[in-house]
């Protein structure tokens, strides 16, 4: 993990919300529906300067939807973002086009993320020839200097995706989100779709290039051993919710909630004297259509109370910077 001093605020969400409307094209236009799908419910954090965030949880709790709304790829129904002391979900297209070359993504699937009818150094000098005014001769070598930086040789530049191994093809989809040095990266579980022998080396690859670049980066994952070793901060949500957020060492050695204490216990333990609670959860998680009320966690919570089931917990700081939203912690406080 990367360890560094930060304090200079640089991304500030604020109340997030985000719905999905049940009905789909025409449909939605002559007859929208009722019924929502509450991806992304009122998440606020914040993140430094210069650090690494990592978002965990199960697939469907809304991280990914989260990352693209900061980004602006999906709008957001309701609150802030508040990207270096603007609010990108107030400004206009325009403007959030001029941001664009400061805010990159790196996508889960390094194959369906990339024209399969363009070839390497084409893919890699999209960004450079949208967001900047280089010769062709600058972009060239611009490709060429990304590629050398992700390793991977100039003799790749007229492959095409399918051409290529996965792991090469993540390491292309990173020097075009690299290539016109990004302020703001979202990586997007960029190593769930890569077999585990090439997942070291995309992780390693992604901390050099951030401690030679200095980025800031949001990482999305289900992987709390990725988290563990890349991320300074971790922010844990549950149905749309975060329901946990520490520094990376005291959310590991001291989890708060219990949800977070189950996720720990599924994976190989990095603190064997910690006794992780190891009962498994308890059905499946409930549909975001229509979310549990009180503590959306309540239904597969073993410490369910009656307070759970009718009034959500606020997110608190429990101890110095590590905030959670449990009933059982905000009692004791």
């Amino acid at each position: 993990m990367i360890i560094l001093e930060v304090a200079k605020l640089f991304l500030e969400v604020k109340g997030l919300i985000k719905h999905f409307s049940i009905e789909k094209g025409f449909l939605a236009r002559i007859r929208p529906s009722k019924q929502v799908v509450h991806a992304v419910c009122g998440v606020s954090f914040e993140i430094n300067e210069g650090e690494i965030f990592g978002l965990v949880g199960e697939t469907g709790s809304g991280k990914s939807t989260l990352g693209r709304c900061i980004l602006r790829l999906l709008e957001p129904t309701s609150g802030s973002i508040i990207y270096k002391g603007i609010d990108i979900t107030k400004i206009n297209n325009k403007k959030m086009r001029e941001l664009r070359r400061e805010m990159q993504i790196i996508f889960q699937d390094p194959y369906s993320s990339l024209n399969p009818y363009e070839t390497v150094e084409k893919i890699v000098s999209r960004p450079l020839e949208i967001h900047t005014d280089y010769s062709k001769d600058k972009i060239r070598e611009k490709v060429v200097e990304m590629l050398h930086a992700v390793g991977l040789g100039e003799e790749l530049m007229n492959r095409y995706p399918h051409e290529l191994s996965g792991g090469q093809r993540q390491r292309v989809a990173i020097a075009r989100a690299l290539s016109v040095n990004p302020k703001f990266v979202v990586a997007d579980e960029p190593t769930s779709a890569l077999d585990v022998s090439i997942q070291a080396q995309i992780l390693n690859l992604i901390q050099d290039l951030q401690e030679k670049i200095r980025f800031t980066c949001l990482l999305i994952t289900h992987d709390l051993s990725v988290v563990h070793y890349l991320s300074n901060r971790v922010g844990v949500m549950y149905l749309g919710k975060l329901v946990e957020l520490a520094r990376t060492e005291k959310l590991f050695q001291d989890p708060l909630h219990p949800y977070t204490h189950i996720l720990l216990s599924s994976i190989p333990e990095p603190y064997p004297e910690k006794k992780f609670d190891t009962m498994p959860l308890k059905g499946d998680i409930p549909s975001p259509i229509n979310p549990p009320s009180g503590c959306r966690f309540h239904t597969r919570c073993r410490y369910s109370m009656e307070i759970c089931k009718k009034i959500e917990p606020k997110l608190i700081n429990a101890d110095r910077g590590h905030f959670v939203a449990c009933h059982l912690i905000n009692r004791e406080k």
